[in-house]
């Protein structure tokens, strides 16, 4: 009996991530894996394999005259802009809901309220701003009503702008929600403390607000940047080809049965988030947060 309960002991945490490890082998290791063996593959005419571990896709796609540069270009600053106007947006938010609204009750609901438009698919969230946006749409027509404008706006569909107003749309909830879990950790005594010390308004969030929340900020980034980076939804559905991400470059090759070479600009992507991520690991802490 002791001998049992000492193996039960010694392998029962084992034995409980077995089947979280499992999952994570045959949903996201094992599809990896076939995505970087196929990078190593040449197609020729009609899909047919004349080669086998081979770069040339890699080469292919990170030589000069390639467009994953441009591709690059574009992901980086649509990614930078979207997560620079996600933070200002999720950090005033979050600020609202943490030091401004008292009771408890009302945070949570406002914090709920703002979870609703996830009961709904981000794409279907995406098309909802198509009548909004169009030359026709309620904007250009309040605008042409009001007489603030003679003809509708060009630049609200089918451009950067829309692209980036549907990721802040969608995305913003994903920089308030890591913010507003680091904010309410705030231990108020030291507010008060530094308000005691004639700390002024600005000083608090520079010195004690904007430090304590940067595991949030961490990792609301992570979050921005990866799910940004890797979209090519918003951009077919909304940019009217004016944009061309490198996530989009790979759903090209793919839908040209061009395998090998997507995998492989697939791969050179996730090699970039890992990169990304591994460097805002290196700069916060986050792992004390978690």
């Amino acid at each position: 009996m002791e001998t049992e309960q000492t193996v039960l002991g010694r392998f029962g945490a084992y034995l409980q991530i077995t089947p979280l490890v499992l999952i994570l082998v045959t949903f996201l290791i094992a599809p990896m894996v076939v995505i970087l063996l196929y990078s190593f593959f040449k197609f020729g005419p009609f899909a047919t394999q004349i080669g086998v571990f081979v770069i040339d896709n890699y080469v292919r796609s990170l030589s000069f005259d390639s467009s994953t540069w441009p591709a690059l270009a574009d992901t980086i600053r649509t990614t930078a802009i979207t997560w620079a106007i996600t933070l200002v947006l999720g950090f005033v938010l979050t600020y609202y809901l943490v030091f401004d609204v008292i009771q408890l009750r009302i945070k949570i609901f406002l914090f709920l309220l703002a979870v609703v438009p996830f009961w709904t698919s981000g794409v279907v969230r995406m098309i909802a701003w198509l009548p909004f946006l169009g030359k026709e749409g309620l904007i250009n027509g309040s605008l042409i009503g009001l007489g603030i404008t003679d003809e509708p706006l060009q630049f609200l569909l089918f451009s950067d702008f829309a692209v980036i107003l549907s990721y802040v749309h969608v995305l913003t909830l994903f920089m308030v929600a890591p913010l507003f879990n680091v904010m309410a950790r705030i231990d108020l005594r030291l507010i008060e403390a530094a308000k005691d010390q004639g700390a002024k308004g600005w000083q608090i969030l520079l010195y004690i607000i904007i430090p304590l929340s940067r595991p949030g900020i961490a990792i609301g980034t992570i979050f921005i940047v990866a799910l940004t980076a890797s979209d090519f939804v918003a951009v077919r559905l909304l940019s009217g080809g004016t944009s061309g991400t490198l996530a989009t470059a790979v759903f090209n090759q793919y839908a040209q049965s061009r395998y090998p070479l997507s995998a492989a600009s697939g791969i050179i992507l996730l090699i970039l988030l890992l990169l990304f991520v591994g460097g805002i690991m290196r700069l916060v802490d986050i792992r004390k947060q978690l």
